[in-house]
């Protein structure tokens, strides 16, 4: 990632470190929550990553707990990679805590984020949004063994767990993790570059990845054009695709 700045600017901050209070009222867990002796272990490494954020052990075995679950969607499941971070912009206090939890295995990445008022509650939504598409993938690695059409595998799995528009829009809910609570704007400025690896794929397996990291586009190859494109999502769950001339 290469972030690029005009002369002048400051150079932003990570998020800011919580008060001792923020933090314990971050990570108390929900009264309903089981005992520590009734948690199971994920079988797949998992990476933890606490930015500016300490995380107690009673959270990563409740969050553990939460991933071992999700392995009989995926077998071939081998890291979780997990981001905390607390976002210091007041105007979202109800969705101060971000949770972000990435299942890395044969198939394709599949990432899912959830914001709440402390880590319990974010956790909660980040697992329910990666529990349905881990469901979806599940789904249409069943209908591509059975030799069903790729083209209505594509409505079918997607039909079986498809989230609101709202909810899976994360582009424009996610506030970026790097801002450091100010309002100023400068526009004009590039603030980060990203350079990805693509092998060539069909538009409905384009579609099928974008569902998967609940994103409102993706760019992709296009195996039958050879060309760079981009499928996106439209109102009442249409596609729209966009090829380079």
């Amino acid at each position: 990632m290469t972030v690029v700045h005009r002369k002048g600017q400051r150079e932003p901050k990570g998020p800011e470190p919580q008060s001792r209070d923020e933090y314990a009222a971050a990570f108390t867990p929900p009264v309903n929550s089981s005992n520590a002796g009734e948690l199971s272990v994920p079988k797949a490494d998992v990476s933890w990553n606490g930015r500016n954020v300490e995380i107690p052990d009673h959270f990563r075995a409740y969050l553990g707990d939460k991933l071992s679950r999700l392995e009989h969607f995926d077998d071939s499941i081998f890291r979780f990679d997990v981001v905390l971070y607390h976002e210091p912009n007041p105007r979202r206090a109800k969705d101060s805590e971000v949770v972000e939890v990435t299942a890395v295995g044969r198939g394709p990445v599949i990432r899912a984020q959830g914001t709440g008022e402390n880590f319990y509650a974010a956790t909660e939504l980040a697992f329910d949004k990666l529990q349905k598409r881990l469901r979806r993938s599940k789904r249409r690695k069943q209908i591509r063994k059975d030799g069903q059409h790729r083209a209505t595998s594509l409505a079918e799995a997607s039909a079986e767990a498809m989230p609101p528009i709202a909810e899976v829009g994360d582009l424009d809910d996610v506030t970026d993790p790097w801002d450091d609570g100010f309002d100023e704007y400068r526009p004009g400025q590039v603030v980060r570059v990203k350079d990805h690896t693509a092998s060539p794929m069909s538009v409905d397996d384009a579609l099928y990845e974008m569902e998967l990291v609940g994103h409102d586009f993706f760019l992709f190859h296009d195996s039958e054009t050879d060309k760079a494109s981009v499928v996106y999502r439209r109102h009442a769950f249409d596609y729209g695709l966009i090829r380079l001339a």
